[in-house]
């Protein structure tokens, strides 16, 4: 499936199928659902869905159901959601990396000039928080 989608475009041909989930029902069911997870090669994520008639993805004319399908991009955050509630730990990690237990942080180790960490250190007493802090969300922002 294609679709444009505010002026990108998204192809189920193109793109990589990096996560798979159904809700184990025969595709002739008008209950049948699945959706896939895919990344395009600039980075960006979407979900193709799929579904009979009574499903979310169903299409219905007048009093008739039928299957139907949809692209919804996707943020990374939300990629991650949906991998959570749908994939299993092995296929998580294999998609966005390890994740430590009870949400610990991994070490990350970096040099940096003198003027920079005295500006760092500075800004985070102002605010009242951590350097680790500060350099967190400035890489989340960078890397969306």
């Amino acid at each position: 499936m294609k679709k444009i989608i505010n002026g990108a475009k998204y192809d189920t041909n193109t793109a990589k199928c990096i996560g798979q989930w159904d809700n184990d029902l025969p595709s002739d069911d008008f209950e049948y659902c699945s959706e896939d997870l895919y990344r395009t090669k600039s980075g960006k994520y979407f979900l193709h869905g799929e579904g009979g008639g009574n499903s979310r993805y169903g299409e219905w004319h007048g009093n008739t159901g039928g299957p139907g399908e949809q692209i919804m991009p996707m943020t990374r955050e939300d990629a991650k959601l949906w991998a959570e509630s749908n994939l299993d730990v092995e296929d998580y990690e294999a998609i966005f990396g390890k994740v430590s237990e009870d949400g610990e942080k991994e070490p990350l180790y970096i040099l940096i000039n003198p003027a920079l960490k005295s500006k760092l250190w500075a800004l985070a007493e102002n605010k009242g928080t951590s350097i680790n802090v500060l350099v967190e969300e400035a890489l989340e922002q960078l890397v969306k």
